[in-house]
């Protein structure tokens, strides 16, 4: 994370103990959201660098994405001129309303690897929600191949795989569709098995892309 001032001498005294936080993504400088912050939550989200604000009507600090796992993954921070606001550049891990809209502001991403961050955040929900002991039952899929470990989630990346090239030589464009959507759900279900974000992809090919 970088932070452009390392003593940025906040003035949390002007807003009765809160400061405005305007969150910028960092990849398409479009605004996602505003929210408050009192000095507990500016401190946190500096520590851990997700961003955090102060609920003004539960009276306590949040994290966002701390339940769906959209978090802000913080990149910059900048206060205004007066220092009594602050900007927040973030990469955010999914949709940041809670509508399920990119933007607070209804702003759309220009971006469509917002999709698949998306997806990437609901199947790691799937992951984190599923019980250690699975009850007759249990019908989630997602959660069936996350118990059976990356070797089977490999062998399902493997033969999908194989099933888009079938499909590519003889069964035409709509089946071939179907066939890569279901490799790209279990190459996200990989890379949360691996910790991969669809961030890390975009960033590599863009790198290869010179």
């Amino acid at each position: 994370m970088r932070i452009a001032y390392t003593n940025m001498n906040l003035n949390f005294k002007k807003q009765n103990g809160l400061i405005p936080a305007i969150i910028q993504d960092a990849n398409t400088c479009k605004v996602l959201m505003l929210g408050f912050m009192n000095k507990e939550a500016y401190q946190k989200t500096r520590r851990v660098k997700r961003v955090t604000f102060y609920s003004r009507s539960k009276k306590r600090l949040w994290t966002k994405g701390e339940t769906s796992g959209n978090y802000l993954e913080v990149i910059d921070i900048k206060p205004d001129c007066d220092r009594d606001a602050i900007l927040i550049k973030a990469i955010p891990k999914g949709p940041t309303c809670h509508s399920g809209a990119y933007s607070c502001f209804g702003e759309e991403s220009g971006n469509n690897i917002i999709f698949f961050e998306s997806l990437r955040a609901l199947v790691e929900k799937r992951k984190h929600d599923m019980p250690l002991v699975p009850s007759a039952g249990e019908g989630s899929y997602t959660a069936s191949l996350f118990r059976a470990g990356i070797s089977k989630i490999g062998a399902k990346v493997t033969e999908e795989a194989e099933e888009v090239a079938r499909a590519a030589t003889s069964e035409g464009k709509a089946r071939v569709i179907e066939e890569i959507s279901d490799l790209l759900y279990h190459l996200t279900v990989l890379m949360a098995e691996t910790k991969v974000d669809w961030m890390d992809i975009e960033q590599c090919l863009i790198l290869r892309r010179g």
